[in-house]
């Protein structure tokens, strides 16, 4: 019988006194438990840090660290959890990030695989309507992105796991992103590529996230969207099959920030409070 592998969760926060409880009480309450959960706490100023010592000291059989790196980024972030991290898998999500139940058990499953340097799965919008719906045409795109790349394999930042080996094996080839321009989970990606390492994308690994960020204003969503191209051009990736996800999403925004003008995700139901907050707002600046 095979060794099933050990696991930490990294989670690395700013300021995010609103979504980690939520975060960490789905990682708390898997069907599984997880080895360690390590939050690294990068400079937050809000109840953050209180939050998570109040579940550190309610849940003591969930292993929760608490860490702090001063130096401010997410890379600086997660590089600080990582190295930590005594697990021989290491799951990396993000705050807003709430993880099916199964999470711990899929990922620890995928890992019995020994030429599965890391693995990636579809997620689940918890705070827009019909999450059923949008996991389907997430699930079904993410495939499409998995098959269809050639200079690397898609991974997801917010559900996203890899190897400590191969982790260890890939820091060198590592962007610090000084000036915050690159997507940090594409980067592992690229960095697993050209060490060939092998990116699994496994169906049941479903991990839940805010579409928060498509509230950005259209500059703003469009800047972080090219950081896509900033990190192909950075590793040096010339395929179109690779710019994909740019183009996808890209063409979803407008559609789905209406719906969410239309949503209450904290009710689940269509309201046009939103809405009218808006307009009000744009009426006081004239």
């Amino acid at each position: 019988m095979v060794k099933l592998p050990t696991l930490s969760i990294v989670i690395p926060v700013y300021n995010e006194e609103k979504v980690i409880e939520k975060c960490l009480l789905s990682c708390i309450t898997q069907d599984e438990r997880a080895d360690e959960i390590i939050v690294v706490d990068n400079n937050s100023v809000d109840e953050t840090a209180k939050i998570v010592k109040r579940l550190q000291r309610a849940h003591p059989e969930a292993h929760i660290r608490l860490l702090k790196e001063k130096e401010q980024g997410i890379i600086p972030a997660r590089n600080r959890g990582m190295n930590a991290a005594k697990g021989e898998v290491i799951g990396r999500i993000d705050a807003d990030s709430a993880l099916s139940d199964n999470w711990v058990h899929t990922v620890r499953r995928a890992f019995k695989q020994k030429n599965i340097a890391a693995a990636t799965g579809p997620v689940a919008y918890h705070d827009m309507p019909l999450p059923k719906v949008g996991l389907a045409i997430d699930t079904r795109i993410r495939r499409v992105l998995y098959n269809s790349a050639k200079d690397y394999t898609f991974l997801f930042g917010s559900n996203m796991a890899i190897r400590t080996t191969a982790w260890g094996q890939i820091q060198d080839l590592l962007h610090r992103d000084e000036e915050d321009l690159l997507h940090e989970d594409i980067d592992i990606a690229l960095g697993l590529f050209r060490k060939g390492l092998h990116v699994a994308y496994v169906p049941d690994m479903i991990g839940g996230m805010s579409a928060r960020r498509i509230e950005d204003r259209p500059r703003d969503y469009y800047n972080y969207v090219m950081r896509f191209e900033r990190t192909f051009q950075a590793h040096g990736v010339t395929s179109a099959s690779a710019r994909m996800p740019i183009f996808i999403y890209l063409l979803i925004y407008f559609p789905v920030r209406t719906l969410r003008k239309f949503y209450d995700s904290e009710t689940n139901k269509f309201t046009f409070s939103k809405l009218r907050d808006d307009i009000r707002e744009i009426a006081e600046k004239m």
